[in-house]
């Protein structure tokens, strides 16, 4: 099938756009030789655009060796969006309470494409606790928030979503990722080993809006001795918190609505 013409060209802006989102589905730091041959365009074509886009921040070249990455201003960008800060400040006095409660961090998750994103996160009220920063990345399909977002989503967005994790660089077990989204939705939550980190418990809940999971709440729990709290009463109050910012969403209105 013949893919379909632009109505309007900007070569330029092309550039650029298709240097940021061949960084952005790239976990690391690549040359301008790599980025070159990623984006099928000559050393000469990107130079001068990697040098503005380095300018205005977007990105950065790592010390040593001159390799460019993504710096956090378009995740910085994306949070001055109306939606974003409303339910950041929904959430970060419920996350707030959660953390005192169970002693332990959680974080604020939504999806980006085949990604997820923390979008905002709470540090353990003690001295020892996993922290995972605003704009930390992971394959939806190699995460326990992008599981439990995908386990809560209607069948087209479920197909959507499949085509462009079929479609990245980074494999998966198809059959086992659908397989636990099955489970997890009919548990309601999920209760996973971490990828990422040995000896870590993910406990991930949705945080839904019309039936559909929005973004996730997890909480990474590490078991302390002595055991301040169990792991399962770390889940239930983890719950409890995310059908409470759920709740909360719900009735409250975006913030332009409100100030009218």
């Amino acid at each position: 099938m013949t893919a379909k013409t632009p109505k309007y060209r900007a070569p330029a802006l092309d550039k650029g756009l298709d240097i940021l989102e061949l960084l952005a589905q790239n976990a690391g730091p690549r040359s301008m030789g790599e980025i070159s041959e990623g984006v099928g365009r000559s050393r000469s074509e990107i130079f001068r655009m990697l040098q503005v886009l380095e300018e205005r921040g977007y990105l950065t070249k790592v010390a040593g060796n001159g390799d460019y990455m993504l710096t956090n201003r378009l995740f910085m960008l994306g949070m001055q969006q109306p939606q974003v800060q409303n339910v950041t400040e929904v959430a970060l006095p419920v996350m707030r309470h959660l953390a005192d409660r169970i002693r332990q961090p959680c974080h604020l998750v939504a999806p980006s494409d085949d990604q997820i994103v923390v979008i905002a996160q709470i540090d353990a009220p003690s001295d020892l606790g996993l922290v995972v920063r605003p704009g930390h990345r992971r394959p939806l399909a190699h995460s326990t928030s992008g599981l439990v977002l995908f386990a809560f989503q209607q069948e087209d967005v479920q197909a959507r979503w499949l085509k462009l994790i079929d479609e990245s660089e980074v494999p998966y077990e198809r059959a086992q990722f659908l397989k636990a989204a099955r489970e997890v939705r009919e548990h309601g939550y999920a209760m996973h080993p971490s990828e990422a980190v040995v000896g870590v418990i993910d406990l991930t809940a949705p945080i839904l809006q019309q039936e559909h999971a929005t973004y996730t709440l997890t909480v990474p729990f590490i078991e302390r001795r002595p055991q301040q709290i169990n792991v399962q009463e770390a889940l239930n109050s983890l719950r409890e918190a995310a059908d409470e910012i759920s709740q909360a969403l719900m009735y409250r209105p975006p913030r332009s609505i409100e100030a009218v």
